[in-house]
């Protein structure tokens, strides 16, 4: 056979393969063509191309007019305290949450007493109620197929470190705090994914076992009965882990100096609470949420929080933005800090720890465009909640209307801004989502819409992922 004969069979068997292999929808040999056509003929592409694949795309997509120093003057600030790390575990709902609770109490004291609270010991029972979630959540679903949603949801991820402030406020009320040196961080509170993996395994197995049990006919008394030894056998895991609870200890005040403030007292957990807190979190605070998918002045309740069983739903009351930050200045006016949960990925110039929309230029870089709107980018779980942070601080114009913002964020010290992120007012409109307000700064009508019956949401909607 000739050569170019046998080239051109060769060429007719591969688009026939080609053809052969492709379902209608799929890519045909003419699609691919096209495609190949439709790509850049400019020498500088190359160029660029080369570049591209030898650098790190955010330092190709550096606003160069943006590089300016960060403007740090903040016409409204709330008292700086020590700047916390949450390192290699998901717990920034829970170092938000307590960072609020700890700064609540500095301004009760003048800002002259200062507390730092247990990380570790809150969270030894967030991960205890969790794995009772997951059980429970079993058993009430026992009589449904494997495959079913809610089911999968359970055993998909029966334990993990997310949450929100409502968490917090169940926990902290049900089981008290601790103060950090009396029950400090274990290497598995700091780096929690192995700790996690083996409780998730065992969950898993002791889900299948409950499942059994209904399905055999075993009597609800047994079954809560095998569930409570089952538990047993989690609470011994963590406290090899995290530690054992804290059940009483000696504890003296301080300063924001370290000089001791009175004398030392012996306190419980639930003590201790009423020594710093001093009443219940339940009732005194909304949750407002930014979601443009759905009618604003409404409330909704997410299904299967962390907390069904042993606590509260999360429920939070759907606003537009300026009336979220009407929320906050009101509070930061009066030297309120709060919990806040943001999609912290995006736009993020991590070396000035500077949030600003124009931080980089992806689509000048790739010969493209990103054109979705907020309410698109939660739909297509492009974007959503995943960091909560303590709003500080914010820069007011002299209309009285934000310019830019500042969290407290729980990265440790030498992150960012000393430990502390600064945000547009442009970036905070798009990427912030979750507030806690303390209900004294809540105008009337919203308290009012806030008590509404709420419409129940899935736990698997995108923008539900608890904060980490």
């Amino acid at each position: 056979m000739k050569k170019r004969t046998f080239l051109a069979v060769l060429l007719v068997a591969a688009s026939s393969s080609m053809l052969a292999q492709t379902r209608d929808g799929g890519i045909s040999a003419s699609m691919l063509q096209q495609i190949e056509q439709s790509q850049s003929k400019n020498p500088a592409y190359k160029a660029l191309a080369n570049a591209i694949a030898s650098n790190k795309i955010d330092d190709l997509a550096k606003n160069y007019k943006n590089l300016g120093e960060v403007d740090t003057y903040f016409s409204v600030e709330t008292p700086k305290q020590n700047i916390e790390d949450q390192k290699s575990s998901g717990r920034c709902w829970m170092f938000s949450g307590l960072n609020v609770l700890r700064a609540n109490f500095a301004k009760a004291h003048g800002d002259s007493v200062r507390v730092e609270f247990s990380h570790s010991y809150l969270f030894f029972y967030d991960q205890l109620e969790k794995a009772n979630l997951m059980l429970q959540g079993v058993i009430d679903c026992a009589r449904k197929p494997m495959d079913d949603t809610r089911v999968q949801f359970f055993f998909r991820n029966p334990i993990g470190d997310g949450g929100t402030f409502c968490g917090v406020a169940d926990l902290s009320e049900k089981y008290g705090l601790v103060p950090m040196n009396v029950m400090p961080e274990t290497f598995s509170s700091d780096n929690t994914s192995q700790m996690q993996k083996m409780v998730s395994s065992k969950l898993r197995e002791f889900g299948l076992e409950l499942r059994r049990m209904v399905a055999d006919g075993k009597k609800a008394t047994d079954i809560k009965k095998r569930k409570t030894e089952m538990l047993g056998t989690i609470y011994h895991i963590l406290t090899l882990t995290l530690g054992e609870p804290v059940k009483e200890f000696t504890y003296t005040f301080r300063d924001k100096n370290g000089k001791a403030v009175g004398s030392a007292k012996t306190y419980t957990p639930k003590s201790f609470y009423q020594a710093t807190v001093g009443e219940p979190l339940n009732g005194t605070f909304i949750m407002v949420m930014n979601d443009p998918r759905r009618p604003y002045h409404k409330t909704y309740e997410v299904e299967y929080d962390r907390h069904t069983y042993d606590g509260h739903n999360w429920k939070y009351l759907n606003l537009p933005m300026d009336e979220i930050e009407s929320l906050a200045i009101a509070s930061l006016k009066d030297g309120h800090k709060m919990y806040s949960s943001y999609d912290v990925g995006k736009q993020l110039d991590r070396k000035r720890g500077y949030l600003d929309t124009d931080n980089f230029d992806y689509g000048s870089l790739l010969g493209t465009t990103f054109g979705m709107n907020k309410a698109q980018r939660i739909e297509t779980f492009d974007s959503g909640s995943t960091h909560a942070m303590t709003l500080t601080a914010v820069d007011l114009n002299a209309e009285g209307k934000p310019l830019k913002w500042k969290v407290e964020n729980s990265w440790g010290p030498t992150y960012g801004q000393n430990g502390y992120l600064i945000m547009t007012d442009n970036w905070f409109q798009n990427y912030m989502f979750r507030l806690v307000v303390n209900k004294r700064y809540v105008p009337e009508t919203l308290l009012k819409q806030f008590e509404q019956k709420p419409t129940m949401v899935t736990p698997e909607d995108p923008l539900f992922l608890e904060d980490e």
